[in-house]
């Protein structure tokens, strides 16, 4: 009997280690872009946040792919695009969604995306309109870019049909404009994303402009006039006007509320290791955290933030 009793108590015990066993995937985008590094960084600290956890980081298309997998429960924390993250709240079928997303929730508003399209000097484009009968890169199809790209031309009074588009990640669109295969690269990223980065390193670009009034024509409130400083990349000796989208990290409401509390903990109590792993983590404040979500926060960051005065 009594070795009955310990074996029964060994199988409990050893469902009991099984049950606490935590995993968070972390959903971020090319590994080219902003947020894979971040991603990456963010995971450091979960691990030693969650030492139990099994924390690992997917590359993927990024902000629509990302959401439709919280959707679905094949993920814990995921960044995305404020504009993608509206769309697919409300279930927008010509932005990927084809149903509501009511299971996502919001963690964090983090920092801006710039729109940045870059051309080769060679290809003589210096200004939207230029782009016509050009070879454009925008990125993989119904990504959070391409969705920007669609945007922006829309608002600049072009489409697809006036130039030779192709559905490239930010990686491979740099090879080709290397190539001179490719003319221009729309590119929705932190700034000193290491793609554009490289390119300017291999060969002469210009930063085509993206005028205020070409923002206010797009007609969304997630679009903001703003600028790339001077310096951003190799060559560029003055600012850039171009647009802003604030990006978030999102969850889903199965995710539990003291796991995303130890997240949004990690990530507003270590921004130091945020920004050097690039540098648009210098942008990521928690004053801003909890500003404009476009879903509702997700209790575990509700906590967090409660707790540090942001909200009542």
């Amino acid at each position: 009997m009594r070795k009955i009793a310990f074996l029964v108590a060994a199988l409990v015990a050893m469902s009991g280690t099984a049950q606490a066993q935590q995993f968070v995937n972390v959903l971020t985008g090319g590994t080219s872009g902003v947020y894979y590094p971040m991603g990456n960084a963010m995971s450091n600290l979960f691990g030693k946040a969650m030492p139990n956890a099994k924390v690992t980081v997917q590359a993927t298309k990024a902000s629509v792919e990302n959401l439709n997998l919280l959707e679905a429960g094949r993920g814990e924390l995921a960044f995305t695009l404020g504009d993608s993250l509206s769309n697919a709240w409300v279930g927008v079928e010509d932005a990927g969604f084809k149903t509501p997303l009511k299971k996502l929730r919001g963690v964090a508003g983090i920092y801006p995306n710039y729109i940045q399209i870059v051309s080769s000097q060679e290809s003589g484009i210096k200004t939207l309109a230029d782009l016509k009968g050009k070879r454009v890169s925008v990125g993989a199809p119904k990504s959070g870019t391409e969705l920007n790209a669609r945007a922006v031309f829309k608002a600049a009074g072009l489409s697809y049909d006036d130039m030779k588009v192709q559905y490239l990640p930010f990686g491979e669109s740099v090879e080709l404009m290397k190539n001179r295969q490719l003319d221009a690269t729309l590119q929705s990223a932190g700034l000193g994303v290491a793609s554009i980065r490289d390119l300017a390193s291999t060969i002469a670009i210009h930063i085509v402009e993206i005028p205020p009034a070409t923002v206010a024509k797009t007609g969304d409130a997630a679009y903001v006039p703003a600028s790339i400083p001077a310096g951003t990349y190799l060559g560029q000796d003055k600012p850039i006007p171009t647009v802003a989208i604030n990006n978030f990290l999102v969850t889903h409401q199965g995710v539990s509320d003291d796991t995303v509390y130890k997240m949004t903990k990690a990530i507003f109590e270590n921004l130091p290791d945020l920004k050097a792993a690039h540098s648009a983590g210098k942008d990521i404040t928690l004053e801003n955290a909890a500003k404009a979500m476009p879903v509702p926060l997700h209790p575990g960051a509700e906590k967090y933030y409660r707790e540090k005065g942001l909200i009542k």
